[in-house]
């Protein structure tokens, strides 16, 4: 198999005395759609932030397109540029849409307005929306709003391909959806990584069993900081492992505990 875009290596992190990550391997391979799944609280979106240099681990190592990472992001520019997109669409509320989406490139590049004008529009029509260019956050609908936050992290920078998206990472991208709604997600999921101009590997995090089915070509199953399964989507129903039954039948007899 080719070197994988991603690698973390013994990776652990806690916060105060919780173990959230214990001694965690993980390998992301270009053009693959990678889903993290496993109960709420083991540490599902530490991992994204570990991938995207948001948090840096305590003992282990990641490595992006085979170069070991020294710090955090902003410590040294990694060798691939990796796009994310927040559970809450994380969206400038004082900003336009057109603003939000053409940020990077009206902080770190010489276009002029119009031609970022002209970018910003392109990836709005990608992601289905056209013609809400000077509205605000505010005015949109919770879809809409996690749209917009994929148009803004594909967003590339014709005079630096540096800046250009290799990785999307999408955390919990259909949470607070109606299942309409998440359907529009989790085909756009799929478009954007079939389509030029989008980014054909990512790494999600989700608890909704149809994003699951819907957009992963593998499953992680992560629980007590440690993957515990990993398989195909077409493996779930034929799956003995307690966990995997446990958590796609909600049933609250198996090993992960109930809490509440």
């Amino acid at each position: 198999m080719s070197e994988p875009l991603i690698e973390l290596k013994g990776v652990s992190k806690s916060f105060g005395s919780k173990v959230v990550l214990d001694n965690f391997d993980l390998k992301i391979y270009k053009g693959e759609a990678l889903v993290i799944i496993g109960p709420s609280g083991t540490g599902k979106s530490t991992i994204l932030r570990l991938i995207a240099g948001l948090l840096a681990p305590d003992t282990g190592e990641i490595y992006i397109q085979g170069q070991k990472r020294q710090g955090l992001i902003e410590d040294a520019q990694d060798p691939i540029f990796i796009g994310m997109v927040f559970q809450q669409a994380a969206l400038f509320d004082s900003l336009t849409v057109e603003e939000n989406v053409g940020f990077m490139l009206f902080e770190r590049s010489r276009l002029s307005r119009r031609k970022i004008r002209e970018l910003v529009t392109q990836k709005l029509e990608m992601v289905g929306l056209s013609g809400v260019n000077q509205r605000y956050p505010a005015e949109l609908s919770g879809g809409m709003r996690k749209r917009v936050s994929f148009a803004r992290a594909i967003m590339a920078n014709p005079d630096n391909p540096q800046d250009n998206p290799e990785v999307l990472l999408y955390d919990e991208p259909t949470a607070g959806l109606d299942p309409i709604a998440s359907t529009v997600i989790e085909d756009l999921v799929r478009d954007l990584q079939h389509t030029d101009g989008g980014c054909g590997t990512y790494v999600m995090v989700t608890h909704q069993d149809s994003t699951i089915r819907r957009t992963a070509d593998r499953i992680v199953f992560l629980f007590q900081g440690k993957v515990q399964w990993e398989g195909q989507v077409s493996e779930i129903e034929t799956s003995d492992n307690p966990l995997v039954r446990q958590f796609f039948t909600g049933s609250l007899i198996g090993p992960i505990p109930v809490i509440g």
